[in-house]
């Protein structure tokens, strides 16, 4: 329990200096709502926090802190929506012989999510879809009951990779360049907001000076005023203003146009050169990243017994990227603001979505002395758009080199196409950040909906944020 008290303190750290504001715990209401929220108990801490907030005289940070109590409670509420008995009703019709019993095997062994709270136990939203990932068995009985499906997306990466390999004439060279026009809408639903407030909205915009993302052009927005953030912004975005109107939702619209390019690096382990290891740049990315990337006892014993004393970095690389690959299996994730110890949690159930296999490798390969960084943004493949995170890999004499850890390895007997992922790219990528957990511009007031990754993009009122629930997204590709 005290392990738990401390993960959830260290999430409302993160989202109180991300708005800017200073921790400092002292109010005593404010330390028993979050002694309620570690429980479980979110109404009572829920029911804490607004009474310590209506009826004394806060300063604001004490004010930030209760925020991030309440914040806490709705987002977990929102993740955990269902009942055991919710649960075995969507799978009795694979299972016959689904019960409580079985269903707690499932979770004692790390296949469903479940959290304990106001008294119930309480299933995660997408634990039945990630079980017929997760579970072999299940997976079976799916397949029965519903077919084989083909997977039409390895089929299209084993010939577009392949076709890239072919392509390219030196290591890194940028290839098979695609021309993409991307429309990207956010939608805030109706009375989410007063009549007559102003929304303020942060929509994803690309990168620039990176050889895999040129000519960028933006091309519309809605509203037609705007502000683009600086290229020097880690985390790249569009800002835009509306006045909400009563029984209207408000749209906000961007059209944007780039050519994205794939790259695929091919050296051998002694073409790279030692790294610079007192350099500031070496110390930067090599190093520990609270609360997301730290090197505590599993991470040093998990990578000390995947890279078995192995010292060259693209060994390194390899050995942890083929450990994740046959160890970790991709499943739809929680949010991240819920969810202190990303690495950890992929450790111990072994699975997680796309960035929480890309922290986990960050981890180790961090760890290891191997300078690595985050990238994230889209993936735009034909009828495969989605969110997606990967990284970079920096080898001396070579530069950043880029990794798709949860794209895995490929099924093919060459190894430059077995490999790809492992040290390129391909060109259906829209890379809009270069960092995680960084400010935006202009800067935010409020806790963000999602305070490492930036993908969907990020509103908010006079009144406070306003949460996934509170509106919808949705990006158009067109492809030139």
């Amino acid at each position: 329990m005290a392990s738990m008290i401390r993960n959830l303190l260290l999430i409302a750290i993160l989202l109180i200096n991300l708005t800017g504001c200073k921790f400092h715990p002292s109010h005593k209401g404010y330390a028993y709502a979050e002694e309620l929220l570690a429980k479980g108990e979110l109404t009572e801490a829920t029911e804490v926090a607004n009474e310590v907030l209506g009826s004394y005289n806060l300063s604001p940070n004490e004010k930030a802190k209760l925020d991030s109590v309440l914040e806490m409670c709705s987002r977990i509420k929102k993740d955990f929506t269902l009942s055991d008995s919710d649960v075995l009703q969507k799978l009795v019709i694979y299972n016959p012989e689904i019960n409580l019993d079985k269903l707690y095997l499932l979770e004692k062994g790390h296949k469903i999510d479940a959290r304990v709270l106001d008294g119930e136990k309480k299933y995660f939203k997408n634990c039945v879809s990630n079980l017929f990932r997760l579970d072999s068995s299940y997976a079976g009985l799916k397949s029965k009951k519903e077919g084989i499906v083909v997977d039409s997306f390895a089929i299209f990466k084993l010939s577009n990779t392949a076709a890239v390999v072919q392509q390219t004439e030196k290591s890194g060279q940028p290839v098979n360049p695609v021309r993409m026009k991307l429309t990207y809408t956010i939608r805030v639903h109706a009375d989410a907001v007063p009549a007559g407030d102003t929304i303020r909205c942060w929509m994803p915009y690309p990168r620039e000076n990176n050889p895999r993302q040129r000519d960028i052009q933006l091309l519309k927005t809605d509203p037609a005023f705007h502000q683009v953030s600086p290229t020097s912004d880690l985390q790249r975005s569009v800002y835009l203003e509306k006045i909400a109107v009563a029984n209207q939702p408000t749209l906000f619209r961007t059209e944007i146009e780039f050519t994205s390019f794939a790259q695929s690096f091919q050296f051998t382990p002694k073409m790279i050169r030692p790294y610079q290891k007192t350099s500031d740049f070496y110390k930067e990315f090599t190093a520990e990243r609270s609360p997301q990337i730290i090197f505590n006892k599993k991470v040093k014993s998990l990578a000390k017994s995947i890279l078995q004393n192995e010292t060259n970095p693209l060994l390194q690389v390899r050995k942890i990227y083929q450990w994740i690959n046959d160890s970790v299996t991709w499943a739809s994730a929680l949010e991240y603001s819920i969810m202190p110890d990303i690495p950890g949690f992929v450790m111990e159930n072994r699975h997680g979505d796309c960035g929480m296999q890309t922290l986990l490798f960050m981890t180790l390969a961090r760890s290891a002395g191997i300078p690595v960084k985050w990238q994230s943004g889209w993936m735009l493949h034909p009828g495969e758009v989605n969110l997606h995170d990967w990284c970079e890999v920096w080898y001396e004499g070579f530069g950043w080199v880029p990794l798709d850890q949860s794209f895995g390895l490929q099924n093919s007997p060459d190894p430059k196409v077995r490999n790809f992922y492992c040290t390129g790219i391909d060109a259906y990528r829209l890379i809009v950040n270069d960092d995680y957990g960084r400010p935006l511009s202009p800067a935010k007031k409020y806790f963000r909906s999602e305070p490492y990754d930036f993908q969907r993009g990020e509103v908010e009122w006079s009144g406070g944020n306003l949460y996934f629930d509170k509106w919808s997204w949705h990006m158009d590709v067109a492809y030139e």
